[in-house]
């Protein structure tokens, strides 16, 4: 009978090792870096940005008002049905604290619509006809960690609490992931609108490890006029809150989608990895150190190290698409006098 690989038992590397950053100093360099981007850069008077009550929206924040002054800061709150009460709760806090000016504009009745529940739910009903809007549901990534191929289950809870799930077939589950990126498009259009109208460059907020591997919606949340943290692993993001001063609530939270009805860790709907390991598998990637340092740091097989650097590697190439600009047939040049 064959045994299993060995488990390394003595972590070489620690995120400290790994992560560390001076904080006081990139507090400064981003700040300077957001100042001059956009006043000379983009010519724009101030910021808009998303308040989601996460850590990456808290810090990129922060960062503006200390590089913009509170009074150049806008901050928007656009929950939806879906959308956890606390979440919202928490953005309002630190727009408080922070001091800036922020609105609240619930877009379910957007959403509503546009279509997006009733093509969301159509779909889940291909699976469980059952499904009505007292039922609540996720979805949930497999597949790529355990050496084959990344799929999404349907995770739902019916009324009564009880929970079902079912590997969804290709059609369902481009037809939910088209539905619910609604939500992120509409609130883009949103900060665009008032960015339009303040004359303010729009912010956004995915840290390296989002950024790199392509958890974001095209034209959604991936749209921004400048994106201050997306070189910051969401280790590096969190250590920067701390040395901003964010309330401890905010710092200590988990990472969530906020997108489905059910809750739903980012870890089990992409990562699949806590957002600590993510970090050290892709630094040490990013550094291109064999799987056998991965297995060191992560305490794992080196089996299991191959696997989680193939499927950084797949994120990579399946969300190639979401980075691209338009495509021109050829270049389209452009003359100013006065370059």
């Amino acid at each position: 009978m064959p045994t299993a690989p060995p488990m390394p038992t003595a972590p070489n590397y620690s995120v400290e090792d790994l992560l560390a950053i001076d904080c006081d100093a990139e507090v400064q360099r981003i700040s300077d870096w957001i100042n001059q981007t956009v006043g000379g850069v983009l010519g724009k008077r101030g910021v808009v940005l998303g308040l989601s009550g996460g850590i990456d929206s808290s810090v990129c924040a922060a960062l503006a008002v200390q590089a913009l002054g509170a009074d150049k800061v806008f901050g928007l709150l656009l929950p939806e049905c879906d959308s956890r009460a606390s979440a919202t709760d928490l953005g309002a806090a630190l727009a408080e604290s922070l001091g800036i000016r922020q609105i609240t504009q619930n877009i379910t009745s957007a959403l509503t619509a546009l279509g997006c529940y009733e093509q969301r739910d159509a779909a889940i009903r291909r699976l469980f006809p059952d499904y009505d809007e007292g039922w609540k549901c996720k979805l949930v990534i497999a597949g790529g960690q355990q050496g084959g191929i990344n799929y999404f289950q349907l995770i739902v809870q019916n009324r009564s609490g009880a929970f079902d799930k079912r590997r969804l077939p290709l059609r369902e589950y481009l037809q939910i992931v088209a539905a619910t990126n609604y939500k992120q498009r509409v609130r883009k259009t949103i900060e665009y609108f008032h960015a339009d109208r303040l004359n303010y460059a729009v912010i956004g907020t995915p840290n390296r490890l989002e950024f790199d591997q392509g958890f974001f919606v095209k034209n959604g949340d991936g749209a921004a006029d400048l994106k201050p943290i997306a070189h910051l692993y969401k280790t590096q993001v969190y250590a920067l809150a701390a040395q901003l001063g964010l309330p401890a609530v905010i710092r200590n939270s988990t990472p969530s989608t906020d997108t489905y009805s059910l809750e739903q860790s980012q870890d089990e709907f992409y990562f699949a990895l806590p957002y600590q390991s993510m970090d050290i598998a892709l630094r040490l990637h990013n550094l291109q150190r064999p799987a056998e340092a991965l297995a060191s740091a992560l305490a794992i097989s080196i089996d299991k190290a191959h696997r989680i650097y193939a499927d950084i590697n797949a994120k990579r190439r399946s969300t190639r698409y979401l980075h691209r600009p338009s495509l021109l047939l050829e270049p389209v040049i452009t003359w100013n006098p006065a370059d």
